[in-house]
């Protein structure tokens, strides 16, 4: 059978929905995520049986009915392809190299889903049949992934198993790990030959197994190396693909096939790349071929037969024609894509990676187009596609694990590899069971049967002959007999007459002693009722006995287990105090572990208190500086009045005052000396200010990292744990840094100090309060203190522009909270914002204000206000940076207004066009509906709809081109949540349906 067509169209992937307010801290767009529900396929109707068939033909039973698993394995979709995805752990040189970065994914094993990291603010969800984090056993694997498809190839279906992902992410070790040094290793090829072998018969059920490779577009058997072009013959009338030529090796037990699997690793081909020291070079495919006689049960079909006159119909009760299910398995460990700048392969290495490559892409080809429901499925443009035609749209049951990688140096293939399970959920297969009468095996018992009866009927046939010869001789005797038996009975006759008379006399008598007898028998019959009566109480007596018995040797037998049950109660509990007690002792050593730990910190903490007292004592010599600075002036401003001045004084006294005029002299020439010291001090400690601010910006970044894969590092291995565990006490070490500033200095010297003439330290002291306000907890202590009003004042007296895009920042992070967005509009704090947008050039300085504008659009309340002081005017403007960053930040102010307006109108206290349309905004967004920026698209098309969703709106989204986007979106949008918005808004709006009758488009 061909390649089927799927009923679904491509897309990119099973996308995540986004839900909830969009109004996340520049920076960092992080947004609530659910799964997408998989389409339901469309049913397929079983092919008709023919009319007649022949004997030997080959009996398709349809797709499976009463089975449980059928409809269960996949969701409530028959047939589809499982897919799984398995993350391998970190190895050694990506636990050096990538010690400073997070995983580029983050699995939710139990939503069955999984994060990939685009950046540090955006991601993308998948949803998947299964997700095995890198914790995830072998046995679980095989289980999850592999045994339902057994389980099916056992019932009579055909089944493959196949791995899929880049070079060095485990495809072989889950599938071909033999488990010689730890039997827990064991992979997916030896855990199902264990199952297929223990559920089948080994007198009349029969296993062969072929180990092939397809090497450089080559059929080669590993099983007999000389084969190295072997043939793919296809049945032209099912469709069926086989190997002939190839060795089929009968299995008998376990062990026999792991000496073939390790006869076939030996000749399959491997390389030592970059990547991987042992690189698969090829792909290998196990086949595996299930016979299976299914015995008959009652009610099964039996042979009619015609009675020997021809009459009615008689059924052979114990000739039936046997069932045997022809079933194959196909395990594939296809070999790793890759990337030749990456492995660095050279020479026939890179050719073997070419041919590699081109084998994947036909698979992927082929895959894309059962996706699409393309007319055309190019499976003959590889030999892989041709040995994999019945997996893919055919008759299989299908299970596909692609393995990934944590690294974020390889995020580009590990998003391929993620595309290309999604692509394949989307193919659906017509399960169908193949099954077929042996009637050779009939014919045989038929044949033997028939010898039995011809038997039977010559021996019958003579011995009627015999019986009747014995009967012919009978009857003359019974002539004789009849002759002599004539005459006795006329004498007979004679003395029976006489004999009568004799006993009609005899009756009499015995009339006579009947009614003696009757009478004696009463007599009898009432002793008898006595004695019965008596007997019947020493019964009762014996039963009652025996009862009581009885029930004592069953109370003693209950004793007795109870006793037993107990003592085996106590073995148990004696066993788990043990267990108890080695769980203890591994906790207490862990204990001293974390104890260790812990005081290593806290030398650490140490250091860092020292920085913070030096900190503090860059505060107290700069307000002493400035008392010594103030005081020099003033000794200055005498001197010169002396001096302009001199009054007229007697001798004495004018000598009196030389030498307080000398004393004051060198009293300044020592201050002068002393600020000279501060000055050095002061440079000294501003540079480690310096220091304690680039800390507070680095974990600022770090907390950020560590926040977006927190929920990653849980699942960890504890080789992982390490390097994390290192950065969390780096992190908590800088974190105890700011809040004992925070606490040693106090809040309002550090917001002082945002009024300091020294712009060095306006700019570290308004990164410091930056850091801060990332804090929850620490944001309305900033508010109270007045904090909010020095950074508004910073946005609109400074010039530096450093000063003015970290306050920006602080004042995006304080607009997270409701209470502070209503201060901050209070403040003018919106006019500030427009105003530094108008000014600043800077993309990230842009960046900033966007998103504190954009965070300021989710407030309903706040919606007429920001309109008045510009917001919307200002957000527009910032589209002329071009800068992605400050555009996806405009999109989502845009999206979160025009959320707020939709909500408005649903709840009736909006009315009249949206204030978007009103300030011009609907051009902008007509134009980015279809941005290739994922952030802007996403934001654009949802703040379309939510336009469209209100009727005022509906002629000027007509007016400005709206509607073909709505079109678009309703179609193609890679949002199932937006994509069934648009659709929605379309069908209830009248404009939009009379628009799309008048312009005849089918909708």
């Amino acid at each position: 059978m061909a390649f089927a067509s799927s009923p679904h169209k491509n897309g990119t992937g099973l996308n995540a929905r986004s839900t909830g307010r969009l109004d996340n801290r520049p920076g960092s767009v992080n947004s609530t995520i659910k799964p997408v529900t998989p389409p339901a396929p469309a049913t397929a109707s079983p092919p008709m049986r023919p009319k007649s068939a022949s004997p030997s033909s080959s009996v398709n039973t349809g797709t499976r009915r009463g089975s449980g698993k059928n409809g269960s394995d996949n969701g409530g979709v028959p047939g589809r392809v499982r897919v799984a995805v398995r993350l391998r752990p970190r190895n050694g040189e990506e636990m050096v190299a990538d010690m400073d970065f997070a995983d580029c994914v983050e699995l939710q094993p139990e939503l069955k889903r999984l994060k990939l990291r685009k950046n540090n603010w955006d991601c993308e969800t998948y949803q998947f049949d299964e997700i095995l984090t890198e914790t995830a056993s072998q046995k679980r694997v095989y289980e999850v992934v592999a045994k339902p498809v057994v389980e099916s190839v056992l019932e009579g279906y055909n089944g493959t198993v196949m791995a899929y992902g880049q070079t060095g992410t485990g495809k072989t070790f889950t599938l071909g790990r033999l488990g010689e040094e730890d039997t827990a290793d064991r992979g997916i090829m030896v855990r199902a030959m264990e199952d297929i072998l223990a559920n089948v018969s080994s007198v009349d059920d029969t296993v062969t197994v072929s180990y092939l490779q397809l090497y450089m577009e080559t059929v080669q058997d590993l099983l007999a190396p000389e084969k190295d072009n072997i043939a793919i013959v296809e049945d032209p009338k099912t469709g069926d693909v086989s190997v002939p030529s190839a060795t089929h090796v009968e299995l008998q037990d376990q062990r026999s096939f792991v000496r073939l699997l390790q006869a076939g690793e030996a000749n399959r081909f491997a390389a030592n790349t970059k990547l991987n020291t042992e690189s698969s070079r090829s792909h290998a495919i196990l086949l595996v071929n299930v016979r299976k006689v299914v015995k008959p049960k009652t009610g099964d079909r039996e042979l009619i037969v015609l009675n020997e006159n021809g009459g009615s119909p008689q059924v052979g009760k114990n000739i039936r024609a046997p069932t045997v299910r022809k079933s194959k398995l196909l395990i594939v460990d296809l070999a790793g894509s890759e990337r030749v700048d990456k492995s660095g392969s050279e020479g026939h290495t890179l050719e073997e990676a070419k041919s590699i490559n081109l084998s994947l892409t036909a698979l992927g080809k082929c895959i894309n187009a059962l996706a699409e429901n393309s007319p055309h499925v190019p499976i003959r443009d590889s030999k892989l596609t041709r040995m994999l035609r019945d997996s893919f749209g055919g008759t299989a049951r299908t299970s596909l694990i692609v393995t990934i990688g944590p690294s974020p140096r390889h995020r580009g293939e590990t998003a391929s590899t993620i595309m290309f399970g999604q692509r394949a959920m989307k193919v659906e297969n017509m399960v169908k069971l193949k099954e077929e009468f042996d009637y050779k095996s009939l014919c045989r018992r038929l044949e033997t049967e028939l010898d039995r009866l011809v038997a039977e009927n010559e021996r019958q046939v003579k011995a009627r002959q015999d019986e009747e010869e014995e009967n012919e001789r009978k009857l003359e005797d019974t002539r004789e007999c009849a002759a002599e038996a004539e005459s006795k009975l006329a004498a007979a006759m004679e003395s029976i007459e006489a004999e009568r008379k004799k006993f009609q006399q005899d009756l009499a008598e015995a009339h006579q002693n009947l009614e003696k007898a009757e009478k004696e028998l009463k007599n009898i019959s009432q002793d008898y009722q006595h004695e019965k009566k008596e007997r019947n109480s020493h019964a009762e007596k014996l039963k009652l006995q025996r009862d009581l018995t009885d029930a004592m040797q069953k109370h003693q037998k209950e004793l007795t287990d109870e006793k037993q049950r107990q003592q085996k109660e106590l073995a148990d509990a004696i066993q788990n105090l043990e267990l108890e007690r080695g769980q203890r002792k591994r906790l207490e050593q862990e204990l001293n572990q974390a104890t260790q730990e812990l005081n290593e910190a806290t030398q650490h903490l140490h250091v860092k208190n020292e920085s913070l007292e030096q900190g503090n004592e860059v505060l107290e010599l700069k307000l002493l500086l400035e008392k010594e600075t103030q005081l020099r002036e003033e000794l200055e401003q005498e001197i010169q009045t002396l001096k302009s001045q001199p009054p007229k004084l007697p001798n004495g006294i004018e000598a009196k005052h030389n030498e307080e005029l000398l004393a004051l002299r060198r009293r300044l020439d020592e201050e002068l000396k002393h600020r000279e010291r501060l000055e050095e001090e002061v440079r000294t400690l501003r540079e480690q200010l310096t220091v304690l601010s680039d800390e507070g910006e680095e974990s600022r970044k770090i907390i950020d990292k560590v926040g977006s894969g927190r929920s990653s590092e849980g699942s960890q291995s504890p080789s992982v744990h390490k390097p994390t565990s290192h950065m969390r006490d780096t992190i908590n070490g800088q974190r105890a840094t700011i809040a004992k500033l925070f606490e040693q200095v106090g809040l309002q010297k550090i917001l002082s100090l945002l009024e300091s003439e020294d712009v060095d330290v306006r700019v570290h002291a308004v990164k410091v309060v930056a850091n801060l306000a990332a804090e929850e907890a620490n944001q309305e202590k900033i508010v109270e203190a007045g904090g909010l009003g020095s950074l508004l004042m910073l946005l609109q007296s400074s010039e530096d522009e450093t000063i003015r895009r970290v306050a920006a920042g602080a004042v995006a992070n304080l607009a997270m909270n409701e209470t502070n967005q209503e201060l901050i509009m209070a403040q003018g704090g919106i006019g500030l914002l427009a105003r530094t947008a108008d000014d600043a050039e800077d993309p990230q300085t842009l960046r900033m204000v966007a998103g504190a504008i954009a965070n300021l659009c989710g407030n309903d309340k706040l919606q007429i206000k920001l309109r008045e002081e510009g917001g919307i005017r200002a957000l527009l403007g910032m589209v002329r940076s071009r800068h992605p960053d400050v555009l996806a930040q405009v999109a989502r102010g845009i999206a979160n207004f025009a959320k707020c307006e939709s909500r408005g109108a649903a709840q009736g206290y909006k009315t009249g066009r949206s204030l978007l349309i009103d300030d011009g905004a609907l051009p902008w967004i007509v134009a980015n509906a279809n941005n290739d920026a994922s952030p802007i698209r996403r934001h654009i098309e949802l703040a379309l709809c939510h336009l469209a969703q209100h009727e005022v709106n509906a002629k000027d989204l007509v007016a400005g081109g709206a509607l073909w986007e709505l079109v678009r979106i309703s179609r193609e949008c890679s949002r199932e949540d937006i994509r069934n918005l648009a659709q929605r808004t379309l069908n209830a709006s009248n404009t939009f349906q009379t628009e799309l009758k008048r312009l005849q488009l089918v909708y």
